[in-house]
């Protein structure tokens, strides 16, 4: 899954795909590069971001969507809202699939929406928001909450009629540093949902914060870290450097 973040303010790539010439040359490339997926986000959802409105999210996203659907009709466009009328909206538009990081926890239409779409949904661990999230790091026990909390939106998701479904555990939301390495070092325990899971640690503080660079300089250890997710079972990579990230999935299946 290639990322697209057409937002200002997002932690690596904010503001570099802001006109239509480069939006369509980086997707060319992504899609080149062997992405099955383009993720779209017009709502940072790093660290304190700022908040965006609906109006706003709805103005920033949908004329990507539809130069994208246009420039690559076959593609598999993903839009990273956590709002129900984006993602209405954007399926209209020609999207495939909704990535939700609450979950259909902060907007309650959410999961009635997808249901009624019948499209595939991705919905993410957090808590709280992501203005408040870093906050939010207490846990009796990590990995069984993550658990815990899957379970019951995978059932309450399965009720609605909801049949495609992917899971992504969150790292850097609402958890230290410390809580994303025990995270995927127990990533494998996520099999019990017997869901894709994606894993999303592209580029994360969690890789320059340890190293001691910066999300530009840490792409050797988005490699090494998407290597290790593949072999506790990931099945999505969500990455900004696709043609690396094929580059370990490669090799791996190589391996096995």
């Amino acid at each position: 899954m290639g990322i697209l973040n057409v937002t200002p303010d997002s932690f690596y790539d904010g503001g570099r795909f802001r006109n239509k010439s480069s939006i369509i040359r980086q997707v060319d490339t992504m899609l080149n590069e062997g992405a099955t997926f383009i993720d779209v986000g017009a709502y940072s959802s790093r660290p304190d971001a700022n908040q965006v409105s609906e109006i706003e999210e709805l103005q920033r996203i949908l004329p990507i969507v539809e130069l994208i659907i246009k420039n690559f009709p076959k593609v598999l466009l993903s839009i990273d809202t956590f709002r129900s009328n984006v993602a209405q909206q954007s399926i209209d538009a020609g999207a495939s699939l909704i990535n939700d990081i609450s979950a259909g926890y902060i907007d309650k239409q959410m999961l009635k929406t997808i249901a009624k779409l019948r499209v595939p949904y991705i919905m993410m661990h957090m808590k709280g928001t992501p203005q408040t999230m870093q906050q939010l790091t207490n846990y009796d026990n990590l990995v069984k909450d993550i658990l815990f909390y899957f379970s019951e939106r995978i059932a309450t998701a399965r009720q609605l009629g909801i049949v495609d479904l992917i899971i992504d555990p969150g790292f850097g939301f609402a958890k230290t540093i410390e809580q994303n390495y025990e995270l995927l070092n127990k990533l494998e325990l996520l099999k019990i949902s017997e869901i894709p899971t994606l894993v999303g640690i592209s580029r994360k503080s969690m890789i320059y914060k340890t190293l001691g660079n910066s999300s530009k300089e840490a792409l050797n250890g988005t490699t090494v870290l998407n290597t290790i997710a593949l072999q506790k079972g990931a099945s999505i990579l969500r990455v900004h450097d696709v043609k690396e990230a094929m580059e370990c999935i490669k090799l791996t299946q190589q391996l096995y």
